[in-house]
This record gives C-alpha cells, sequence and structure tokens, in this order.
C-alpha cells in the first residue's frame, strides 16, 4: 500500500459532527472526482469515481447524513497496470440531487456550474475540512524517505486556484502548474508538508512522517560530517605527499644540510613524520612554532623546489 492509500484511509475514518465541515469536504470530494448525469426530465445525478475503498464510503456517509438520495455502488477492475478496483458512486438523478449540488455550492440556481466555493470557507474549521476531501479525492504524498512531495491534481483550474488560496490562509507554500490537462497545487517541503497533514487531521500520518524525516535528517547530516571529514583527511594526504617531494627533491639538488635551519628542521620533521598533520607537527615539536609558521615554513620549500624544478637557462 503507497503512503498516500495510508493516509486516506486514515482520514476516511475520521467522523466529523459540523455539518458545515461536511458540506464542505463533500464539496471538494466531488469538485475531484465526481460528474453529473442528466435523467429523465432533466434531473441531475452524479457520478463519483475513485480507486479507494475508504474513500468510497465515506463520500457514501456523507451524502447520506444530509441527503435523502437513492445511491448504486459499482466495482469494476481498473484497466492500467496495477489493475485496481475501481468504486463508483451513482447519486440516480432526482430533484433532491439538485438541491444536493446546489447546498454544496457547485450549481447556481439557474443549475450552472459556480466557480468558486467562497461561501463554504469562511471558517477555519471548514477550509480544513475542504482540504482534506480534496486530497481525499484527487491527492497523493511520497514517503519521507525518498523526495518530498505532496500534490493536488484536478482538471478545474478555477478549483486549483481555490485549493491554493485556502492553503495560503494557513501558510502553506503551495504552488501550482499544469500537467498534460490536469492543473497540480503540489508542496515541495517537508515543513510544509506535515503542516497539511496536521491541518487536514492525519495525525498518524504525521507522526510517521516526522519519525522517517528525523532519521533521514540525522542520517544526511552524519554523510555530510564523514564527507566533509574524508575530504579534510584527503588535502591533508595530498599534501604531506607534495611537501615530501618537495623536500626529497631539494635533498637530492643542494641537500637539506644547505638550507636555513628552520626550513632544514621542518624538512626532517615531515620526513620523520610523514602523515602528520600540521597541527600534529606543531605538537611533535612543543608549541615552539605555530600551525601557521610551519605552513609558511613548506611554502618556501615549495618555492625553492620549484625554483630546482625549472630548467637551466641556456
Amino acid at each position: 500500500m503507497s503512503f498516500a492509500a495510508e493516509v486516506k484511509n486514515e482520514l476516511a475514518r475520521l467522523h466529523t459532527e459540523k455539518s458545515c465541515c461536511q458540506l464542505a469536504e463533500l464539496t471538494a470530494l466531488m469538485r475531484m472526482g465526481g460528474t453529473m448525469l442528466i435523467g429523465g426530465r432533466n434531473q441531475l445525478g452524479v457520478n463519483f469515481t475513485t480507486e479507494n475503498a475508504a474513500v468510497a464510503r465515506k463520500v457514501v456517509t456523507l451524502i447520506k447524513s444530509g441527503f435523502d438520495v437513492k445511491i448504486q455502488i459499482m466495482v469494476s477492475r481498473g484497466r492500467r497496470l496495477k489493475k485496481n478496483n475501481i468504486y463508483v458512486i451513482r447519486v440516480l438523478p432526482s430533484p433532491v440531487v439538485t438541491e444536493l449540488l446546489a447546498t454544496l455550492g457547485i450549481i447556481n440556481g439557474d443549475r450552472t456550474i459556480a466557480r468558486t466555493d467562497v461561501g463554504l470557507l469562511r471558517k477555519a474549521c471548514c477550509r480544513r475540512a475542504y482540504l482534506r476531501g480534496a486530497f481525499l479525492g484527487g491527492g497523493s504524498v511520497n514517503r519521507p524517505e525518498g523526495e518530498y512531495h505532496l500534490e493536488l491534481v484536478t482538471g478545474n483550474i478555477d478549483f486549483a486556484k481555490t485549493l491554493l488560496r485556502v492553503m495560503k490562509t494557513f501558510r502553506i507554500p503551495a504552488r501550482l502548474t499544469d500537467r498534460k490537462q490536469d492543473y497540480v497545487v503540489y508542496i515541495k517541503e517537508g515543513d510544509a508538508i506535515t503542516t497539511f497533514l496536521q491541518i487536514i487531521g492525519a495525525h498518524g500520518a504525521l507522526l510517521a512522517f516526522e519519525n522517517v524525516r528525523v532519521v533521514k535528517d540525522v542520517r544526511n547530516r552524519v554523510n555530510r560530517l564523514v564527507n566533509c571529514e574524508t575530504a579534510n583527511l584527503q588535502k591533508t594526504v595530498d599534501a604531506a605527499i607534495r611537501q615530501i617531494e618537495n623536500i626529497n627533491l631539494i635533498a637530492e639538488k643542494v641537500g637539506l644540510e644547505n638550507l636555513p635551519p628552520a626550513l632544514r628542521e621542518v624538512a626532517e620533521l615531515r620526513l620523520s613524520h610523514p602523515h602528520a598533520t600540521l597541527q600534529e607537527l606543531v605538537q611533535i615539536m612543543d608549541g615552539k612554532i605555530t600551525k601557521s609558521g610551519i605552513y609558511h615554513r613548506f611554502r618556501k620549500l615549495e618555492q625553492i623546489a620549484g625554483e630546482l624544478a625549472q630548467p637551466p637557462e641556456q
């Protein structure tokens, strides 16, 4: 089971007492997965489609809690690769369905499609329920072990913009893009995803997400420290090898005994301790010279070796 399915199963078990929140949640669900039917005498009906059985039960419960309508539930096998079950909830055409759609704010009095749900979203609790319904109907979220990504997909640009505005009221940094024939409201930040899960009431999923996220962040921090330490170690080894090569060249060309005492001292020290860091060399010399002092002496030896390595002028 995907992490998104786990979140939806948890959300579908939530029971909302307030009728206003039930309407907001059902409205978002219908905006996501509902289509209108026209039956005899031009009476309206509704089809709602989902691949999640818990979401299907949630929709039936929400509809039955407020409206006396006849519902048929059909299950078919998907044709896609995963071949998941597809649940179709059909609210049979009747005058009550017109009342349902008008109450949800999906149609206006003249039966035209309403473009905004502002009237349902005045209270924070209703906005939370609205986002919950949108996620149940067309949301997905990656497992926190991978890339952080949560999205709500809809074919309705007005609905997508409404979702974006609602998220902004909770200070969630969501963005809107298009994908083929759909519009996608998405979140890419871990903190924002946890905020969204908290807002819609997915507290179990939130804890699971945060637990994995903490482990992931600690692992990444350790990896950065290890990589940094490895890089520093490699730099130390490369520098020591280069210093020894310079010293050997000077010994071959002019002899270490002909160097100034200070330079001869660090040259012999390096040959005696080829793997030591500069700080370790300072400690070996009992602090008689600073790390900066040793570094500048090695730079002088490198300069001398560079001059000796140049071919003699003709």
